[in-house]
């Protein structure tokens, strides 16, 4: 099939690859422009950017898709389906009706729930058991297009956003390139509106450790926030962020440090807290890090 591709995160990169691999004709990548980054502030491409430059293939970035000369610039490509997994922008009607099979979205979760920006972060914020990914016919909606194929997946009691976004990154490469061969016989499922959620955008004012939240709660918080934007704490002025964790047994004053694993409690239960960061230096295990910031027993962290 001839294929437009579009999106523009790391997420998007191997069902980019999947597309090629698979023998369709990609006759562009549309992502979103480059953007200052770095001490130097140098404009860097995206990694879709990068990685289609590497495979020969031609990358479009425009700001907006909204003026007609760029309506009339897709359609020119007469592609037989666009393939859209976090792109970035929203597509205009003009766009949605260009290509002759019409637009495909990889979704992150198995909608209707979790529509919106952060599908894998919520998932895991909300203590689901199971996400997974959708392969969607695009509307001028927000997530509300008939799902032609989805996958599930179970969530590891531990598992990290980071963690979750990868598996599932792979996944929707897989499943978008069996729907393109099965796109004949796929039959458009509509989704119930009766269990429709939204992932909202992460918002950094939600990312502060309430310790007296119960264990269930604050350890969904790390994991879900993990590793961007991080969820913290401060300890003797300093902020940490907490990147992995797990329920653990014990019960104190919230945020008391209850051992040397370090468990911490909270409001009930408490947590095991398996990877922290300091601010200015890498993401280290637990062990590694209290040999260089030690968390004394019974400390309260803030």
């Amino acid at each position: 099939m001839r294929v437009v591709f579009m999106g523009t995160p790391e997420f998007s990169v191997p069902v980019l690859e999947a597309l090629v691999a698979a023998g369709h004709e990609v006759v562009a990548v549309y992502c979103q422009p480059p953007r200052p980054a770095g001490r130097g502030k140098k404009e860097r491409p995206s990694p879709v950017q990068a990685r289609a430059k590497a495979l020969g293939l031609e990358v479009r970035h425009p700001v907006s898709l909204k003026s007609e000369a760029e309506a009339e610039a897709f359609a020119a490509l007469n592609a037989d389906v666009a393939v859209v997994v976090a792109y970035g922008l929203i597509l205009p009607k003009a766009i949605l009706d260009a290509p002759a099979r019409g637009c495909l979205n990889i979704h992150a979760s198995l909608l209707p729930r979790w529509r919106g920006a952060a599908p894998i972060h919520r998932a895991i914020m909300a203590g689901d058991k199971e996400t997974g990914v959708c392969i969607m016919q695009m509307e001028e909606g927000l997530d509300t297009g008939p799902v032609l194929l989805r996958e599930a997946t179970e969530i590891g009691a531990e598992e990290v956003t980071g963690a979750l976004h990868d598996r599932l990154s792979v996944m929707g490469a897989r499943l978008v390139v069996e729907a393109l061969e099965r796109l004949d016989a796929l039959e458009p499922e509509p989704q119930p509106e009766g269990d429709v959620t939204y992932a909202a955008k992460i918002d950094k004012a939600e990312a502060r450790v309430d310790w007296t939240r119960p264990a269930t709660e604050v350890d969904q918080l790390i994991r879900g926030l993990s590793p961007f934007p991080g969820a913290w704490i401060e300890v003797d002025g300093q902020r940490i962020k907490l990147l992995g964790s797990a329920l653990a047994e014990g019960h104190g004053a919230p945020g008391e440090v209850l051992d040397a694993d370090p468990r911490v409690a909270c409001g009930s239960g408490a947590v095991r807290l398996l990877r922290l960061q300091r601010a200015g230096r890498g993401a280290q295990d637990a062990e590694e890090f209290l040999r260089g910031m030690a968390l004394p027993v019974g400390t309260v962290l803030g």
